[in-house]
């Protein structure tokens, strides 16, 4: 991580190797990024309006399905499949050039492989995370719409009404960084497996498994750390 951090601000910076991860990594997660998050805001709003309707605030089913969307449940997803799609892509890259000794062949040639080809490959992971992050909330919270309304007879007026009740414009803010950090720390990982990984083409294999473990593994930790001192830092809105 460090490596990377220090690379970012050497020259030149490979534009074009980022632009094309960029959409590689589009391709790979947009499509199942769109499909996941229509059940994750669905599941939401089914849940949430469930409880709240037991409390007889129903009013407020579209302001605490849009929290729970924006606050955890947009950055979570984009995080998973961020790891899952783009995460795994990348270990298996370099888990391939490192046993055809690629990256060796770079470092007699006096290119550094972390700056051509693991600072593009964080960028891009992490300019890509937050945009599916925006895309996942949008098609989150659509969905929450349209099962609230339609399976629990909820108000249209009421469920766009009440997103101001409890819901504030840090809660987005949250959720950015989230998927901007999440971005940065499945690429960083996968980055590190695959280069190091050993053994073959079976070795290639366990450090793609290894990178999406140990991703999810620390994205859950660190979702914990950053919404625990969020809550402190930003309280949340009084009705």
């Amino acid at each position: 991580m460090l490596d990377v951090v220090g690379a970012l601000f050497r020259r030149p910076f490979q534009i074009k190797e980022f632009l094309i991860q960029a959409w590689f990594i589009v391709k790979v997660t947009i499509i199942p990024t769109a499909f996941v998050s229509i059940p994750f805001g669905a599941v939401i709003a089914l849940q949430v309006g469930g409880l709240i309707q037991q409390f007889g605030a129903q009013s407020f089913t579209g302001s605490a399905a849009v929290l729970a969307v924006v606050r955890e449940a947009g950055p979570i997803a984009t995080a998973l499949l961020i790891a899952g799609a783009a995460g795994s892509a990348i270990a298996a890259d370099f888990g391939a050039r490192k046993i055809r000794e690629e990256l060796d062949a770079m470092m007699v040639l006096g290119i550094d492989p972390i700056q051509r080809l693991v600072v593009p490959r964080v960028l891009a992971t992490m300019l890509v995370a937050v945009f599916l992050n925006g895309l996942v909330t949008v098609v989150g919270v659509a969905g929450g719409y349209v099962f609230n309304v339609v399976l629990q007879g909820g108000t249209p007026g009421a469920y766009l009404a009440s997103f101001t009740a409890l819901a504030q414009l840090p809660d987005l803010y949250q959720g950015m960084a989230k998927a901007l950090i999440f971005g940065f720390i499945a690429a960083i990982v996968a980055s590190y497996k695959g280069m190091n990984a050993k053994g073959g083409p079976k070795g290639v294999g366990d450090a793609v498994n290894e990178a999406v473990v140990i991703t999810f593994t620390l994205l859950f930790i660190v979702n914990f750390f950053i919404s625990a001192i969020y809550l402190q830092v930003v309280p949340p809105k009084g009705m």
